[in-house]
């Protein structure tokens, strides 16, 4: 009998491809047929890549091929597996929490960098042009935000929501603030293994009445940790700004903290870089820039790696002056630096927009500690 490609090929559309719901020649898994006299060779890609659903459709084509065109042939089949790529669908599967519309968590590769007077001027910014805002201060090692927001002696009240006793987050210069230094004194260090942060942090984030909040800032203690892990573990944050100063030093660490939000494992958009402590300009001299760390070192890498650059925070005394007497420099009047914050946070909600246009829901990630080390995965 002289074997045909036809009929080996209507003979196929009789078998289905596993997980396709389609039959083999018009899923397109059929990719070349080759006829060698009673030999038949039959190319295949699927995409179920189980050693069994391979096993079973090579049965099934020598099967059907046998029943349908000639009893005798010699059939040798090639099976390719290719896996679709996985999308990244970034649905919210951890713990929304109703009423915050955006997180964003502000972190630096290093500590001294400025993160947390950047994170506290973001927010009474962002209070100013009539956003809610809330502020979560995750450095729980090293909290400053009571200090910055002058709460340092106060201590959040509980108040009851829907018949259950939840914290109620002190509120100063419109900001709705949680922090680890309202529940321990100036001096007591916090001596923590991770389990016991993340169960300390899963309390204020969770079990605190924050209500409608249109952005919630987390403000990350400094570089890539376990701290880090639980946030974004416990909820599903919107986007990452990181915060370097111009030399070298930190930019290094800078491109790891951006390196982390970028890990397919945990793949939170990186909304830019802050450059802070950019230049110096003394009062006497109003027209002169010194770059005392180095010029334009975290613009310069947010090219390089490819995210947007927010803006750049001149080292002045009075930012540092403000953040020690419990008044953001950012509510200055009429001053340059409330000109540099509101520049920068335009960027951050402009950025922010621009994610929620293109990009799904992130994902609250999902992690397992095995033999001392942790594992991300989604």
């Amino acid at each position: 009998m002289k074997l045909n490609k036809q009929d080996i090929l209507k003979s196929l559309e009789l078998i289905t491809v596993p997980g396709e719901g389609q039959n083999m020649v018009a899923a397109g898994a059929v990719k070349n047929i080759q006829i060698f006299g009673d030999e038949v060779e039959v190319d295949l890609i699927i995409n179920n890549p189980s050693l069994q659903a391979r096993k079973k459709t090579e049965v099934e084509i020598l099967k059907i091929i046998h029943q349908e065109v000639y009893a005798k042939a010699k059939i040798k089949v090639n099976i390719k597996v290719e896996a679709p790529a996985k999308p990244k669908t970034n649905e919210i599967k951890g713990k929304p929490l109703p009423g915050i519309q955006n997180i964003i968590a502000v972190a630096s590769g290093k500590g001294g960098v400025g993160k947390s007077t950047v994170t506290a001027n973001l927010a009474v910014t962002l209070a100013k042009m009539g956003f809610k805002v809330g502020l979560l201060d995750a450095d729980i090692y090293g909290p400053s935000m009571p200090i910055m927001f002058d709460v340092a002696n106060e201590k959040p009240l509980a108040v009851n929501v829907d018949g259950k006793s939840k914290m109620k987050p002190l509120e100063s210069y419109g900001v709705k603030l949680l922090s680890m230094g309202f529940f321990t004194q100036p001096n007591q260090a916090v001596i923590w293994r991770g389990p016991m942060a993340a169960k300390a942090l899963n309390q204020m984030i969770f079990d605190a009445a924050w209500g409608e909040i249109d952005f919630m800032l987390i403000d990350l203690p400094p570089g890539t940790g376990d701290i880090h892990l639980s946030i974004m573990q416990a909820m599903p944050v919107t986007g990452a700004v990181v915060v370097s100063t111009p030399q070298e030093i930190a930019l290094a660490d800078a491109r790891k903290g951006v390196a982390m939000f970028q890990q397919d494992s945990i793949n939170v958009p990186v909304l830019g870089i802050v450059e802070n402590m950019a230049y110096f300009t003394p009062a006497e001299l109003p027209d002169n820039k010194y770059y005392i760390f180095g010029k334009e070192g975290a613009k310069n890498l947010s090219e390089d790696i490819k995210v947007p650059f927010l803006g750049e925070i001149p080292l002045v005394q009075s930012i540092r002056e403000a953040g020690d007497v419990g008044r953001p420099a950012a509510l200055q009047t009429a001053t340059p630096i409330e000109a540099a914050f509101e520049e920068l946070t335009k960027n951050v909600v402009q950025e922010v927009v621009k994610r929620n246009d293109k990009l799904p829901p992130t994902e609250a990630i999902k992690i397992t500690t095995m033999a001392g080390c942790s594992s991300v995965k989604k």
